[in-house]
Protein backbone atom coordinates (compact mmCIF):
# COMPACT_ATOMS: atom_id res chain seq x y z
CA UNK A 1 0.00 0.00 0.00
CA UNK A 2 2.46 2.44 1.10
CA UNK A 3 4.64 1.52 -2.50
CA UNK A 4 1.83 2.40 -4.02
CA UNK A 5 1.78 5.94 -2.46
CA UNK A 6 5.36 6.68 -3.21
CA UNK A 7 4.42 5.85 -7.17
CA UNK A 8 1.38 8.03 -7.57
CA UNK A 9 3.49 10.78 -5.40
CA UNK A 10 6.51 10.76 -8.19
CA UNK A 11 4.17 10.75 -10.68
CA UNK A 12 2.68 14.02 -9.57
CA UNK A 13 6.06 15.51 -8.89
CA UNK A 14 7.31 14.71 -12.57
CA UNK A 15 3.96 15.96 -13.80
CA UNK A 16 4.47 19.44 -11.85
CA UNK A 17 8.04 19.27 -13.05
CA UNK A 18 7.22 19.04 -16.84
CA UNK A 19 4.74 21.89 -16.07
CA UNK A 20 6.85 23.93 -15.16
CA UNK A 21 9.49 23.62 -17.78
CA UNK A 22 7.17 23.40 -20.68
CA UNK A 23 5.72 27.06 -19.05
CA UNK A 24 8.79 28.40 -18.90
CA UNK A 25 9.58 27.72 -22.75
CA UNK A 26 6.25 29.57 -23.42
CA UNK A 27 7.29 32.15 -21.77
CA UNK A 28 10.82 32.20 -23.45
CA UNK A 29 9.17 32.37 -27.03
CA UNK A 30 6.48 34.84 -25.95
CA UNK A 31 9.63 36.93 -25.02
CA UNK A 32 11.66 36.55 -28.48
CA UNK A 33 11.30 39.92 -30.54
CA UNK A 34 9.07 39.24 -33.97
CA UNK A 35 11.17 37.59 -37.32
CA UNK A 36 11.45 41.11 -39.11
CA UNK A 37 9.43 40.59 -42.55
CA UNK A 38 11.30 41.92 -45.81
CA UNK A 39 14.81 40.86 -44.47
CA UNK A 40 16.56 38.07 -43.17
CA UNK A 41 17.64 38.16 -39.33
CA UNK A 42 21.56 38.50 -39.08
CA UNK A 43 22.26 34.66 -38.37
CA UNK A 44 20.09 33.71 -41.16
CA UNK A 45 21.78 36.40 -43.42
CA UNK A 46 24.96 35.05 -42.44
CA UNK A 47 24.57 31.90 -43.81
CA UNK A 48 23.05 32.62 -46.70
CA UNK A 49 26.27 34.32 -47.56
CA UNK A 50 29.33 32.89 -46.26
CA UNK A 51 30.88 30.09 -45.73
CA UNK A 52 32.34 29.57 -42.09
CA UNK A 53 35.71 27.72 -41.66
CA UNK A 54 36.25 25.62 -38.69
CA UNK A 55 39.16 24.17 -37.02
CA UNK A 56 37.48 20.92 -37.95
CA UNK A 57 35.81 21.05 -41.65
CA UNK A 58 33.65 24.02 -42.76
CA UNK A 59 29.74 25.04 -42.29
CA UNK A 60 27.24 26.28 -43.86
CA UNK A 61 27.99 25.08 -47.53
CA UNK A 62 25.02 24.72 -49.02
CA UNK A 63 23.71 27.32 -51.60
CA UNK A 64 19.65 28.26 -51.44
CA UNK A 65 18.72 28.56 -55.10
CA UNK A 66 14.84 28.38 -55.25
CA UNK A 67 12.91 31.58 -54.82
CA UNK A 68 11.03 30.46 -51.98
CA UNK A 69 13.58 29.61 -49.94
CA UNK A 70 12.39 32.76 -47.32
CA UNK A 71 9.30 33.16 -48.41
CA UNK A 72 7.93 33.10 -44.72
CA UNK A 73 10.12 35.86 -43.70
CA UNK A 74 8.99 37.96 -46.82
CA UNK A 75 11.91 37.88 -48.53
CA UNK A 76 12.09 37.19 -52.58
CA UNK A 77 15.34 35.17 -52.91
CA UNK A 78 15.08 35.58 -57.01
CA UNK A 79 18.20 34.57 -58.60
CA UNK A 80 17.73 36.35 -61.94
CA UNK A 81 16.56 39.44 -60.06
CA UNK A 82 20.19 39.83 -57.82
CA UNK A 83 22.37 37.88 -60.67
CA UNK A 84 21.11 41.47 -62.79
CA UNK A 85 21.71 43.67 -59.95
CA UNK A 86 24.85 42.46 -58.61
CA UNK A 87 26.90 40.59 -61.10
CA UNK A 88 29.92 42.25 -61.99
CA UNK A 89 33.46 41.95 -63.63
CA UNK A 90 36.54 42.87 -61.64
CA UNK A 91 40.04 42.24 -63.47
CA UNK A 92 42.80 42.06 -61.17
CA UNK A 93 45.93 40.79 -63.59
CA UNK A 94 46.08 40.75 -67.09
CA UNK A 95 49.59 39.34 -68.62
CA UNK A 96 49.80 37.49 -72.50
CA UNK A 97 48.43 34.10 -71.44
CA UNK A 98 46.96 34.94 -67.78
CA UNK A 99 43.98 36.81 -66.34
CA UNK A 100 42.96 37.17 -62.85
CA UNK A 101 39.70 38.74 -62.30
CA UNK A 102 37.01 38.07 -59.42
CA UNK A 103 33.42 37.16 -60.49
CA UNK A 104 30.70 39.18 -58.19
CA UNK A 105 27.49 38.02 -57.58
CA UNK A 106 27.17 35.04 -58.99
CA UNK A 107 26.00 31.35 -57.87
CA UNK A 108 28.77 28.63 -57.81
CA UNK A 109 26.99 26.54 -60.19
CA UNK A 110 27.21 29.43 -62.98
CA UNK A 111 31.17 30.05 -61.91
CA UNK A 112 31.30 25.88 -62.56
CA UNK A 113 29.91 26.33 -65.94
CA UNK A 114 32.19 28.89 -66.96
CA UNK A 115 35.16 26.82 -66.13
CA UNK A 116 33.86 23.79 -67.98
CA UNK A 117 33.17 25.75 -71.30
CA UNK A 118 36.29 27.15 -71.10
CA UNK A 119 37.95 23.60 -70.57
CA UNK A 120 35.80 21.58 -72.83
CA UNK A 121 33.88 23.86 -75.52
CA UNK A 122 35.98 26.49 -76.79
CA UNK A 123 36.94 25.79 -80.19
CA UNK A 124 40.87 25.55 -81.35
CA UNK A 125 43.36 24.20 -84.29
CA UNK A 126 45.05 21.31 -83.16
CA UNK A 127 47.09 18.20 -85.46
CA UNK A 128 45.04 15.59 -85.79
CA UNK A 129 46.45 13.63 -88.55
CA UNK A 130 50.30 13.10 -89.21
CA UNK A 131 51.44 11.12 -92.54
CA UNK A 132 54.71 9.63 -91.75
CA UNK A 133 56.87 9.41 -94.93
CA UNK A 134 60.14 8.01 -92.65
CA UNK A 135 60.92 7.64 -88.53
CA UNK A 136 63.68 5.73 -88.05
CA UNK A 137 63.45 7.40 -84.53
CA UNK A 138 63.34 5.19 -81.36
CA UNK A 139 60.23 6.57 -80.93
CA UNK A 140 56.34 4.73 -82.41
CA UNK A 141 54.09 6.33 -85.13
CA UNK A 142 51.45 6.62 -82.99
CA UNK A 143 53.72 7.86 -79.99
CA UNK A 144 54.96 10.90 -82.22
CA UNK A 145 51.52 11.43 -83.74
CA UNK A 146 50.12 11.81 -80.41
CA UNK A 147 52.80 13.88 -79.32
CA UNK A 148 52.54 16.34 -82.30
CA UNK A 149 48.72 16.96 -81.57
CA UNK A 150 49.84 18.08 -77.95
CA UNK A 151 51.72 20.96 -79.44
CA UNK A 152 49.48 24.06 -79.27
CA UNK A 153 48.96 26.40 -82.35
CA UNK A 154 49.07 30.05 -82.73
CA UNK A 155 46.36 30.68 -84.83
CA UNK A 156 42.71 31.93 -84.26
CA UNK A 157 40.29 28.97 -84.28
CA UNK A 158 37.63 31.72 -85.67
CA UNK A 159 38.78 31.66 -88.87
CA UNK A 160 37.96 28.34 -90.04
CA UNK A 161 35.27 25.85 -90.08
CA UNK A 162 34.91 22.17 -88.33
CA UNK A 163 36.11 18.94 -90.50
CA UNK A 164 33.00 17.15 -90.61
CA UNK A 165 33.32 15.14 -93.96
CA UNK A 166 34.29 17.64 -96.05
CA UNK A 167 37.36 17.19 -98.35
CA UNK A 168 40.40 18.95 -96.10
CA UNK A 169 40.99 22.70 -97.75
CA UNK A 170 42.41 25.89 -97.12
CA UNK A 171 38.99 27.02 -94.89
CA UNK A 172 39.39 23.48 -92.67
CA UNK A 173 42.63 22.47 -92.56
CA UNK A 174 46.15 23.86 -91.37
CA UNK A 175 49.05 21.86 -93.16
CA UNK A 176 52.64 21.65 -91.33
CA UNK A 177 56.03 19.79 -92.47
CA UNK A 178 58.68 17.96 -90.58
CA UNK A 179 61.69 16.72 -92.08
CA UNK A 180 64.64 16.41 -90.16
CA UNK A 181 68.02 14.17 -89.68
CA UNK A 182 70.73 13.44 -87.75
CA UNK A 183 74.19 13.56 -89.56
CA UNK A 184 75.76 9.99 -89.11
CA UNK A 185 79.02 10.48 -86.82
CA UNK A 186 77.45 13.38 -85.34
CA UNK A 187 75.91 14.25 -81.57
CA UNK A 188 72.31 13.35 -80.83
CA UNK A 189 70.17 16.44 -81.67
CA UNK A 190 66.64 17.49 -80.60
CA UNK A 191 63.36 17.93 -82.76
CA UNK A 192 62.12 21.12 -81.75
CA UNK A 193 58.35 22.15 -82.67
CA UNK A 194 60.22 25.23 -84.35
CA UNK A 195 61.01 22.40 -86.93
CA UNK A 196 56.87 22.46 -88.21
CA UNK A 197 56.74 24.19 -91.61
CA UNK A 198 53.54 25.86 -91.93
CA UNK A 199 52.67 24.93 -95.61
CA UNK A 200 50.13 27.81 -96.88
CA UNK A 201 49.35 25.81 -100.68
CA UNK A 202 48.28 22.71 -98.33
CA UNK A 203 49.55 18.95 -98.62
CA UNK A 204 52.51 18.56 -100.49
CA UNK A 205 52.57 14.59 -100.27
CA UNK A 206 50.98 12.86 -103.32
CA UNK A 207 47.25 10.86 -102.69
CA UNK A 208 48.02 7.26 -103.14
CA UNK A 209 45.73 5.96 -106.21
CA UNK A 210 44.99 3.19 -108.41
CA UNK A 211 44.83 4.72 -111.53
CA UNK A 212 48.10 5.78 -112.37
CA UNK A 213 47.33 6.42 -115.83
CA UNK A 214 45.02 9.02 -114.87
CA UNK A 215 47.46 10.62 -113.00
CA UNK A 216 50.03 10.75 -115.30
CA UNK A 217 47.80 13.15 -117.81
CA UNK A 218 46.66 15.56 -114.93
CA UNK A 219 47.99 17.34 -111.98
CA UNK A 220 49.15 15.29 -109.02
CA UNK A 221 46.51 14.96 -106.51
CA UNK A 222 47.66 15.69 -102.71
CA UNK A 223 45.49 14.78 -99.56
CA UNK A 224 44.13 18.20 -99.52
CA UNK A 225 42.09 20.66 -101.95
CA UNK A 226 43.11 24.32 -101.83
CA UNK A 227 42.29 26.50 -103.93
CA UNK A 228 44.24 29.18 -102.70
CA UNK A 229 47.34 29.44 -100.85
CA UNK A 230 46.57 30.62 -97.12
CA UNK A 231 49.39 33.26 -96.60
CA UNK A 232 46.93 35.00 -99.36
CA UNK A 233 44.45 35.41 -96.70
CA UNK A 234 44.30 38.83 -94.83
CA UNK A 235 43.84 37.20 -91.40
CA UNK A 236 47.33 35.56 -92.22
CA UNK A 237 49.28 37.60 -94.32
CA UNK A 238 50.52 39.11 -91.36
CA UNK A 239 50.23 36.44 -89.09
CA UNK A 240 52.24 33.10 -90.25
CA UNK A 241 50.86 30.34 -88.58
CA UNK A 242 52.86 28.40 -85.93
CA UNK A 243 53.42 26.53 -82.79
CA UNK A 244 52.88 29.01 -80.07
CA UNK A 245 56.37 27.86 -78.72
CA UNK A 246 59.57 26.56 -81.08
CA UNK A 247 61.39 24.80 -78.07
CA UNK A 248 58.82 22.36 -76.99
CA UNK A 249 60.86 18.82 -77.70
CA UNK A 250 59.18 16.41 -80.03
CA UNK A 251 62.04 14.19 -80.08
CA UNK A 252 65.52 12.93 -80.02
CA UNK A 253 67.16 11.46 -82.84
CA UNK A 254 70.32 9.65 -83.11
CA UNK A 255 73.15 9.81 -85.79
CA UNK A 256 71.60 8.32 -89.13
CA UNK A 257 67.80 8.47 -87.88
CA UNK A 258 65.42 10.55 -89.70
CA UNK A 259 61.33 12.13 -89.25
CA UNK A 260 59.83 13.07 -92.17
CA UNK A 261 56.62 13.77 -92.37
CA UNK A 262 53.37 16.01 -92.75
CA UNK A 263 50.69 17.51 -90.12
CA UNK A 264 47.40 18.07 -90.57
CA UNK A 265 45.77 20.76 -87.71
CA UNK A 266 41.69 20.60 -87.63
CA UNK A 267 39.17 22.87 -85.29
CA UNK A 268 38.18 20.58 -82.29
CA UNK A 269 36.51 21.01 -79.07
CA UNK A 270 38.30 19.48 -75.24
CA UNK A 271 35.14 17.12 -75.03
CA UNK A 272 36.51 15.52 -77.69
CA UNK A 273 40.42 15.67 -76.82
CA UNK A 274 42.20 17.23 -74.57
CA UNK A 275 44.51 18.95 -77.36
CA UNK A 276 41.90 21.16 -78.48
CA UNK A 277 41.21 22.65 -74.45
CA UNK A 278 42.94 26.54 -75.10
CA UNK A 279 43.28 26.43 -71.75
CA UNK A 280 46.69 25.33 -69.45
CA UNK A 281 44.52 25.24 -65.84
CA UNK A 282 41.71 26.83 -64.91
CA UNK A 283 40.04 27.43 -61.69
CA UNK A 284 37.98 29.48 -59.44
CA UNK A 285 37.90 29.91 -55.39
CA UNK A 286 35.02 31.77 -53.00
CA UNK A 287 36.51 35.15 -52.09
CA UNK A 288 37.87 34.86 -48.36
CA UNK A 289 37.75 36.70 -45.39
CA UNK A 290 40.26 36.84 -42.55
CA UNK A 291 38.56 38.50 -39.57
CA UNK A 292 40.37 39.01 -35.95
CA UNK A 293 37.80 39.80 -33.37
CA UNK A 294 39.60 39.91 -30.58
CA UNK A 295 42.96 41.98 -30.70
CA UNK A 296 46.60 39.57 -30.60
CA UNK A 297 49.27 41.25 -28.92
CA UNK A 298 53.19 40.79 -28.61
CA UNK A 299 54.67 37.18 -28.59
CA UNK A 300 51.16 35.92 -29.57
CA UNK A 301 50.99 38.06 -32.84
CA UNK A 302 54.87 37.30 -33.96
CA UNK A 303 53.67 33.17 -33.39
CA UNK A 304 50.51 33.82 -35.38
CA UNK A 305 52.25 35.97 -38.24
CA UNK A 306 55.11 32.95 -38.02
CA UNK A 307 52.33 30.49 -38.03
CA UNK A 308 50.62 31.33 -41.86
CA UNK A 309 52.14 29.66 -44.68
CA UNK A 310 51.14 32.49 -47.34
CA UNK A 311 51.77 35.68 -45.00
CA UNK A 312 48.56 37.08 -44.60
CA UNK A 313 48.87 38.72 -41.15
CA UNK A 314 51.06 40.91 -40.66
CA UNK A 315 52.29 43.04 -37.13
CA UNK A 316 51.80 46.98 -36.08
CA UNK A 317 53.00 48.86 -33.20
CA UNK A 318 50.51 50.22 -31.39
CA UNK A 319 51.22 53.01 -29.11
CA UNK A 320 54.65 53.90 -27.60
CA UNK A 321 55.19 51.33 -25.04
CA UNK A 322 56.67 48.92 -27.81
CA UNK A 323 53.36 46.76 -28.08
CA UNK A 324 52.27 45.22 -31.23
CA UNK A 325 49.15 43.94 -32.64
CA UNK A 326 48.44 41.29 -35.19
CA UNK A 327 46.59 42.55 -38.24
CA UNK A 328 45.54 40.92 -41.84
CA UNK A 329 47.43 42.22 -44.78
CA UNK A 330 46.43 39.93 -47.14
CA UNK A 331 43.57 38.27 -47.14
CA UNK A 332 43.04 37.25 -50.46
CA UNK A 333 46.18 35.40 -50.39
CA UNK A 334 44.59 33.17 -47.38
CA UNK A 335 44.28 29.47 -48.86
CA UNK A 336 41.97 28.43 -45.63
CA UNK A 337 44.86 26.08 -44.41
CA UNK A 338 43.41 27.13 -40.72
CA UNK A 339 46.56 26.68 -39.52
CA UNK A 340 45.89 30.02 -37.58
CA UNK A 341 42.90 28.33 -35.93
CA UNK A 342 44.54 24.87 -34.94
CA UNK A 343 47.10 26.22 -32.56
CA UNK A 344 44.47 26.32 -30.12
CA UNK A 345 40.92 27.11 -28.68
CA UNK A 346 42.09 31.17 -27.81
CA UNK A 347 42.65 31.58 -31.42
CA UNK A 348 39.85 30.00 -32.78
CA UNK A 349 37.87 32.29 -30.81
CA UNK A 350 39.63 35.69 -31.89
CA UNK A 351 40.11 34.51 -35.48
CA UNK A 352 36.67 33.70 -37.72
CA UNK A 353 37.89 32.22 -41.38
CA UNK A 354 35.17 32.64 -44.17
CA UNK A 355 34.63 32.95 -47.54
CA UNK A 356 31.59 34.80 -49.93
CA UNK A 357 29.51 32.51 -51.50
CA UNK A 358 28.57 34.89 -54.36
CA UNK A 359 32.11 36.27 -54.65
CA UNK A 360 34.78 34.37 -56.79
CA UNK A 361 38.79 34.69 -57.61
CA UNK A 362 38.85 33.44 -61.33
CA UNK A 363 41.91 32.54 -63.44
CA UNK A 364 42.62 31.98 -66.65
CA UNK A 365 45.91 30.64 -67.85
CA UNK A 366 45.81 30.16 -71.79
CA UNK A 367 48.12 27.52 -73.78
CA UNK A 368 48.46 30.53 -76.01
CA UNK A 369 46.47 29.62 -78.80
CA UNK A 370 44.31 32.78 -77.78
CA UNK A 371 44.68 35.72 -75.31
CA UNK A 372 42.98 34.61 -71.73
CA UNK A 373 40.46 37.85 -72.37
CA UNK A 374 39.11 36.00 -75.74
CA UNK A 375 38.73 32.68 -74.41
CA UNK A 376 36.48 34.54 -71.82
CA UNK A 377 34.56 36.22 -73.75
CA UNK A 378 33.94 33.31 -76.29
CA UNK A 379 32.48 31.13 -73.38
CA UNK A 380 30.71 33.61 -72.43
CA UNK A 381 28.96 33.42 -75.98
CA UNK A 382 28.69 29.99 -75.89
CA UNK A 383 26.60 29.85 -72.78
CA UNK A 384 24.64 32.44 -73.85
CA UNK A 385 24.01 30.17 -77.53
CA UNK A 386 23.18 27.31 -74.94
CA UNK A 387 20.55 29.65 -72.82
CA UNK A 388 18.94 30.87 -76.21
CA UNK A 389 18.65 27.02 -77.33
CA UNK A 390 17.13 26.06 -73.87
CA UNK A 391 14.50 29.43 -74.07
CA UNK A 392 14.01 28.23 -78.03
CA UNK A 393 12.89 24.84 -77.49
CA UNK A 394 10.71 25.61 -74.11
CA UNK A 395 8.94 28.08 -75.95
Amino acid sequence: MSSSTEDTTSSSESEAADSAKANSTLEFIEKLSDVPMGRLPPNIEFQRTRVECKADAPIHTDTFQYNGAYASMGVDNNLLDSFCDNFKVEVINLTEDEMEFDMIGIDPALANAFRRILVAEVPTMAIEKVLIADNTSVIQDEVLAHRLGLIPIKVDPRSFEFTGNNTPDEKNTIVFKLHVQCKRGGQRISVKSKELIWLPNGSEFPLESQDTKSESSSKEKTYTSFTCSQDSLPEFSDNPIAPTSGDIIIARLGPGQVIELEAHAVKGIGKTHAKWSPVAPVWYRMLPEVIISQDIEDEMAEKLVATCPVKVFDIEDIGNAGKKRATVARPRACTLCRECIREGKGWENSISLQRKKDHFIFKIESTGVLPPEVLFTEAVKILEDKCDRVISDLS
